[in-house]
């Protein structure tokens, strides 16, 4: 049997170093423009309660609603264009953000904020998961772990600087104000990837069977189980570490904002060191991400009544967060060569299913009286789980002597 035609983009008229840098920059400003308003939108929901007529509780339901637009729009979008050039696909996804969050800032109800916040979440998975192809497409081979931590770090940053910056806009000028700001962030990222990101050819682009089918395969499979499981340990304990802090650590409500400035540092450090040591051994950073990430729960868990130690916590857990996302990454985009934009969409899927996951769970034994330590117990057996799984698929990859990465 010959070898599956490779399905990495071949880049027409590929840029230079400078062109490079310009073009991951634009990639990453995307990133940036996602993740502040994915993350911002929980720090917003007290101001849309009041300004909607609604309760908290009922608001939060547009997160969920969000969260739910990444599930469904990563495989969706992505099978269905996958003949489409890559460029093309990415300027089409951003526009329809920029479309999702204009609505979001002008909704004058509840129910227009759900449909409008679903819109916004169909391109975010399909958009990482495209960026990703292009960026590892734009490098030599033994520097494609790189590139992808380079579009992750705008995810990262977004929630030291966007976040922070677009909750502090909606409360001195109301929340619309913060949506609008995601438009004109998503509109310059539009403009960016115009500019700076070169088109590709279509020769060897999987077609939307073709994506589908690579969804089947064990590798693929187990790294997307792996990673809607084990990262969900970060979500039980950052759903919930706003009252954790309060209750246990003993902190003040507005010190809160800086701890979890702290973790977006930790997320940000990690997408920077996550991408030499992937280049190095995609396994042995994704099984060492993943250990010492329960590793860091279970410090979170023992320590937290002590303040320093939350927030060294809240640092570590960041870290390895990043550097397990990154891995998990690289690793599908090695298993699915011939399909790699499902896949790699399907990645942040399956941690948006780890998001639901955590907090449901983390929410459950909180509500059985365990208290806000409890979380975080949680995030350490997750942890372990989603180690287990990866630990599985490593050991059935190195069964079958596939060539490692």
């Amino acid at each position: 049997m010959s070898a599956p035609r490779t399905a990495l983009l071949q880049v027409v008229n590929a840029p230079g170093p400078a062109g490079t840098r310009l073009a991951l920059f634009a990639l990453a400003m995307g990133g940036f423009g996602v993740g502040t308003t994915e993350f911002a939108s929980m720090g917003l929901l007290p101001f849309i309660a009041e300004d909607l007529g609604a309760s908290i509780p009922a608001v939060g339901q547009s997160i969920s609603l969000y969260a739910l637009g990444v599930v469904v729009g990563a495989p969706l979008i992505t099978a269905l264009a996958a003949r489409v050039e890559r460029k093309t696909l990415l300027l089409g996804l951003m526009l329809t953000f920029v479309v999702g969050n204009g609505l979001s800032a002008a909704a004058p109800s509840l129910e227009w904020l759900f449909v409008a916040r679903f819109l916004s979440g169909l391109p975010h998975g399909a958009y990482f998961g495209v960026a990703a192809v292009v960026a590892s497409s734009l490098v030599a081979r033994d520097r494609r772990g790189t590139a992808v931590a380079r579009v992750m770090l705008g995810l990262t940053i977004a929630n030291i600087v966007g976040v922070p910056f677009a909750a502090a806009l909606g409360g001195a000028l109301g929340w619309r104000s913060a949506y609008l700001l995601v438009v004109l962030l998503g509109a310059l990222t539009v403009a960016a990837l115009a500019l700076w990101v070169p088109r590709t050819r279509n020769e060897g682009m999987a077609s939307p069977a073709q994506e589908i089918r690579a969804l089947a395969r064990p590798q693929v499979a187990l790294t997307l189980l792996a990673g809607s499981v084990g990262f969900g340990g970060m979500f039980a304990v950052y759903t919930y570490i706003s009252p954790t802090l309060t209750e246990l650590s003993g902190l003040d409500i507005g010190t809160v904002p800086w701890v979890l400035a702290v973790f977006g540092v930790g997320m940000t450090v990690g997408s920077l060191l996550a991408g030499p040591l992937v280049d190095r051994s995609i396994e042995r950073t994704a099984l060492g991400a993943g250990a010492v990430s329960g590793l860091a729960l279970a410090f979170f868990a023992l320590f937290v009544h002590v303040p320093a130690a939350a927030v060294i916590g809240a640092l570590w857990i960041g870290i390895m967060g990043s550097i397990f996302t990154t891995s998990l990454q690289v690793r599908l985009l090695r298993e699915a060569k011939d399909a790699p934009s499902l896949t790699a969409a399907m990645n942040h899927a399956a941690f948006n299913l780890a998001n639901a996951v955590g907090a449901f769970l983390g929410g459950a034994v909180i509500s059985a009286g365990w208290g806000y330590r409890a979380p975080a117990g949680v995030g350490v057996g997750l942890a372990l789980a989603g180690l287990l799984i990866l630990s599985y698929a490593v050991q059935r990859r190195r069964q079958q002597s596939l060539p490692a990465g």
